[in-house]
């Protein structure tokens, strides 16, 4: 585990940024862990491919710990066009799904940060602005504060989650030269056993692994939709919680005269009737 003071002092420092020697040791080390995994980084193999000795290294980063830390810092760095891009339009819906199409386009770039261990590592300044950036598209919803980091963080754990299960399919193809779909087409011996099952056999026989859905496409689209339903209950949405019905949480059209409605429609205030006479 690296050490977290001195981590903070090389993400966070003028010296982070001040050293050349320091931003091509990290460049280096992108670049093997992109090129052979994260397994192929070390100080000295770092060292050797600058043509430098190990203990000139130690002087900018001091193990490989503090090392990764800053890889996956620096990756994180927002490209032009999402710097120019800024937030999406379409509401906070269409910019969490920009920001989480970002994350899985970026571990897909760099595989390896599905390795890199996550618990207690410092984050950059880096990290905390993307962090920020899917925080600033939640807030406006009107979740309460400890509501809006939920989101974001149940949206990051199933981008993190979903790259891991690539990288890992991709480290099996890569170690046995066979393809996914190759490699499940040839288990017949598995499959003559799987007659004793008569759901999954039914679902297979009508077509159940014919056409798939995308993974990570359809799991994102059932979260936001999880969330989608927490912002019609719990926040506002730029819509005031007064003008939100008491029991479905869709939008009350607004009365001409007279006071504010608290149901959307007569099944709903019929339902709430019922629910108080019970």
């Amino acid at each position: 585990m690296a050490d977290p003071e001195r981590s903070t002092e090389l993400l966070w420092g003028e010296g982070a940024r001040r050293g050349l020697s320091a931003g091509l040791i990290v460049r280096t080390a992108v670049g093997l862990a992109d090129a052979e995994g994260l397994s192929a980084v070390s100080m000295r193999r770092v060292a050797r491919e600058l043509g430098v000795t190990v203990m000139s290294l130690y002087r900018h980063v001091p193990g490989k710990a503090e090392l990764v830390a800053l890889m996956c810092d620096a990756v994180l760095a927002p490209e032009d066009d999402e710097v120019a891009g800024g937030g999406a339009e379409g509401g906070w819906r269409k910019s969490l799904e920009t920001w989480a199409r970002a994350g899985i386009a970026l571990r897909r770039r760099h595989p390896w940060l599905a390795e890199a261990p996550e618990e207690r590592r410092i984050p950059g300044p880096n990290a905390v602005a993307l962090f920020e950036r899917a925080l600033a598209a939640v807030e406006p919803t009107g979740l309460p504060p400890a509501r809006v980091v939920a989101v974001v963080t149940l949206v990051g754990g199933f981008v993190d989650s979903a790259a891991r299960q690539e990288a890992e399919r991709l480290r099996a193809e890569e170690r046995s030269g066979v393809g996914h779909e190759e490699w499940w087409s040839a288990r017949d011996s598995l499959y003559a056993h799987m007659d004793r099952y008569p759901v999954l056999t039914r679902l297979y026989e009508n077509g159940a692994y014919d056409d798939p859905p995308d993974p990570f496409e359809f799991g994102l689209q059932r979260v936001l939709d999880g969330v989608e339903m927490l912002v019609r209950t719990e926040g506002r949405d730029q819509t005031s919680d007064e003008s939100r019905c008491k029991v479905c949480g869709e939008p009350v059209p607004t009365a001409g005269t007279g006071r504010p409605r608290d149901y959307c429609s007569r099944a709903c205030r019929q339902r709430a009737y019922r629910m108080r006479r019970k």
